[in-house]
């Protein structure tokens, strides 16, 4: 009897360690997986920049040449919101505030850019198709762009398609800037380096002048996350420019500068 006693205790022990590991207490269960975070419908980045120069596709609109000496704000913000699939709707504005004219718009704000339009990102690469309307001088010009960037970690290339689809300035045409580039990056800790470098290409008229080989840039930026969302950069950019088709810049050599803070949000 006393044998049968202690049988049955083994029997019992057993079954209630087998009914936990069931019930998932030991230790050997898997842990359970949590749910990956939600990816927020809407994210954007606010921009506060100083800059030396406005260069619109290797125009130096203000003709500063080699002068640093009367710099430029130029706040930016975008919102992109995120429609499933790999789409994402964008719209942003950029201005233009100096003193270096009688302002069309009021106080100092020269130029106000607002665009509207579509990103689809599939695998490393991304494709933006952008409606822009650049508004200064009591007018309006008209953009559409195509950007094809892929991400490869390393030199992550891109290829923009600039089109001016609308202007009523004289000596200016509509067409088609064709830019190729390349922005190498390297993150050390909250430091990271960029090396922006592109080449582009005008159709006739473009800026003024005859049709080719327009301006080739090349730069160095540096940006320090401050904290999760506030970044600060400072950077320098290099253009050499064709005077038979960018004919309006003082100097074809100059060199930019910019620093700022970016919120991302």
């Amino acid at each position: 009897m006393k044998q049968l006693k202690t049988s049955l205790t083994v029997l019992a022990l057993a079954a209630m360690s087998s009914f936990q590991a069931i019930a998932g207490t030991s230790p050997k269960a898997p842990a359970p997986v949590e749910p990956p975070p939600e990816t927020p419908f809407v994210t954007g980045s606010l921009s506060l920049m100083l800059n030396t120069h406005f260069v619109s596709y290797g125009q130096d609109v203000w003709g500063a040449g080699n002068s640093f000496d009367d710099p430029l704000f130029n706040p930016s913000l975008e919102l992109v919101f995120d429609l499933g699939g790999g789409l994402k709707g964008i719209v942003g504005t950029w201005w233009d505030v100096n003193d270096n004219a009688i302002s069309s718009i009021g106080n100092r704000i020269q130029e106000v850019d607002v665009w509207t339009g579509l990103s689809y990102g599939v695998g490393d690469f991304t494709f933006t198709l952008l409606y822009q309307a650049w508004m200064y001088a009591e007018q309006t010009e008209h953009i559409v762009d195509l950007k094809i960037a892929y991400a490869d970690g390393f030199l992550n290339p891109f290829l923009m398609l600039h089109g001016r689809v609308g202007i009523d300035i004289p000596g200016f045409d509509e067409g088609l800037v064709t830019q190729l580039g390349i922005a190498p990056s390297k993150t050390w800790g909250d430091l990271t380096l960029t090396l922006p470098f592109s080449v582009a290409a005008d159709t006739d008229g473009f800026h003024g002048g005859g049709s080719g080989f327009s301006f080739a840039s090349g730069g160095l930026t540096l940006s320090y996350a401050i904290s999760k969302h506030v970044s600060f950069s400072i950077g320098a950019t290099a253009y050499y420019t064709n005077d038979s088709v960018i004919p309006t810049n003082p100097d074809d050599f100059f060199v930019t500068g910019s620093t700022g803070f970016t919120v991302a949000f």
